[in-house]
């Protein structure tokens, strides 16, 4: 069952530490997706320095976002002739395919035109040179989370850029927020299905790269521009979330712009999730599951069985992006682990209602915290007792005190190396992430121990 989500009264009237980042982060993660993309946020430079310096952590790869670096007077008189200037410094200095603008708390809050700034700066420069395609979408952290940011500029891209034609082969993948690992995995299912797919974004390689011989001003890799602008002449659009509103993400504006069939599904994390997602695969592309991926299937429930007695009956805590949370929690669920709570800085107000669908089995109690504060979590948590905890690194501090396991997945993760590398979808995340789980509780068991045996 899930307990009320209603609080106790706070003895606080500010929020102390947000779990959750700001949405201006998730646009630049999606457009660091698209091929030959560059990104500006319109706004103070402090932005773009806080988002670069979350990226380059969690990735450790070099990331290059401009600001229109905003001074007292351009917050009075507005940020036009910055944003003209800083469109033809990057084009001059990237040459890129296109231009991401969003937009940060400073230019919502004096309330900037970003739209009208960009078709009146297009028309004066329609007889001396034009800037790439430019992509803008509304991004003020009042208003969401890093996740709200990035669903809402992978709309942008299709909204703006997508063009009729005839219907195609391919389909469209719309990712949750993932690893560059999980995308590589999702785009090496849909080639073993043979669906021809446009994921988007894809910043597979473009935040995971090779070494370098010289330095890319722009990393290769990302879905193309021909891909995004063919997305209106897709036969279907698969998106994964159970908290996005139906109507506002990229699949619902294809379905109604070019009438793109529209297919949904939660983030296949764990068994029945993966199970959703191949089944789905299976009949869009009408091909029984590869064998790879079948074996896959059968391991991870052998290894399952194996390792039920070390986390059966653990009670975790879960924190995130609310679509990661309720993966999770789903996983946790098939596992016999108690997510004794679910917390998420965001507030779509249907995080709940996913919670109490997926985690129904384990007959525990979940406490649902959206707009979660890591402070408050910090004071609830040592009463609760839990055995450990799995979401970002953000939360190291509280399982330092409380003394328990921290399992770091999804973003970001900045006190480890290999962010960018961990699985999180599909029978094969699921399988890495049941093995960080059990592994974590049994070092625990054995760093507590007396004996410190080594035979379990």
């Amino acid at each position: 069952m899930i307990a009320s989500t209603a609080k106790p009264p706070k003895t606080f009237t500010a929020t102390r530490n947000a779990c959750k980042l700001c949405t201006p982060l998730g646009a630049c993660l999606a457009f660091a997706g698209v091929e030959g993309a560059r990104t500006i946020l319109h706004g103070s430079q402090g932005c773009s320095t806080y988002i670069r310096r979350y990226m380059i952590s969690h990735f450790k790869e070099p990331v290059d976002i401009a600001s229109t670096n905003f001074s007292e007077s351009t917050a009075v008189f507005g940020g036009r002739d910055n944003l003209r200037l800083g469109l033809d410094n990057v084009t001059r200095q990237y040459q890129p395919q296109v231009i991401g603008v969003a937009t940060t708390c400073l230019a919502e809050t004096i309330g900037e035109d970003v739209g009208m700034y960009l078709r009146e700066i297009a028309a004066e420069r329609e007889n001396a040179g034009s800037h790439p395609p430019v992509v803008h979408v509304s991004t003020p952290s009042y208003c969401g989370t890093h996740a709200d940011g990035f669903h809402a500029t992978v709309r942008a891209l299709v909204e703006q850029l997508a063009e009729p034609g005839p219907r195609g082969a391919h389909i469209n993948v719309f990712p949750p927020m993932v690893s560059p690992a999980d995308l590589r995995y999702l785009n090496e299912i849909l080639a073993d299905f043979e669906l021809p797919s446009t994921v988007l974004p894809d910043y597979s390689d473009t935040l995971d790269a090779p070494t370098w011989e010289e330095y890319q001003l722009i990393p290769r890799g990302g879905t193309p521009l021909s891909a995004i602008r063919a997305a209106g002449q897709a036969r279907g659009s698969v998106e994964f979330s159970d908290v996005c509103d139906q109507q506002a993400t990229a699949g619902a504006f294809l379905a109604d712009a070019f009438d793109v069939p529209q297919r949904r599904l939660g983030m296949p994390v764990g068994v029945a999730r993966s199970d959703a997602l191949f089944n789905l695969l299976q009949e869009m592309s009408g091909r029984t599951m590869p064998l790879k991926h079948a074996q896959e299937r059968g391991r991870l429930i052998d290894a399952l069985v194996d390792g039920h007695k070390y986390v059966f009956g653990k009670r975790a805590v879960v924190y995130g992006e609310e679509d990661f949370v309720i993966g999770v929690a789903a996983l946790l669920s098939e596992i016999g682990v108690v997510p004794v709570v679910c917390a998420s800085g965001g507030n779509s107000g249907r995080l709940a209602r996913a919670l109490a669908g997926v985690t129904a089995q384990t007959g525990g109690c979940v406490d649902v915290r959206s707009g979660a504060d890591f402070a408050e979590l910090e004071e609830m948590l040592p009463a609760l007792q839990p055995d450990l905890l799995i979401g970002n690194s953000k939360g190291y501090s509280i399982a330092r005190k409380l003394g328990i396991p921290l399992v770091r997945t999804g973003f970001p993760i900045h006190d480890r190396i290999g962010g960018a590398r961990l699985l999180h979808i599909g029978y094969r995340g699921a399988q890495q992430l049941f093995d960080r789980v059990a592994n974590a509780l049994i070092a625990a068991a054995q760093n507590g121990s007396e004996v410190g045996y080594m035979y379990m």
